[in-house]
């Protein structure tokens, strides 16, 4: 396997993104329970979907980016 291989690229670009999606979520899914007064253990569940979506979908688009990027030689 080489060093800059294409699969390395676009793994390292769905883990970027998933943390940096992830990060992000939860900072929005904790200011969207405080504002809307989400009940208890609601905040947690709210929280957490916020956290794994937003993870999920910004991971997607940052793998399908390095993909894109992957064929092209500068």
């Amino acid at each position: 396997m080489a060093r800059d291989s294409c699969l390395a690229r676009v793994t390292a670009g769905v883990a970027v993104g998933g943390a940096i999606g992830g990060a992000v979520g939860a900072v929005y899914g904790t200011y969207e329970a405080v504002r809307y007064k989400v009940p208890g253990l609601l905040k947690v569940r709210y929280i957490g979907q916020t956290t794994l979506g937003s993870a999920a979908i910004f991971g997607l688009f940052l793998g399908a980016g390095s993909l894109i990027h992957c064929g092209k030689s500068y």
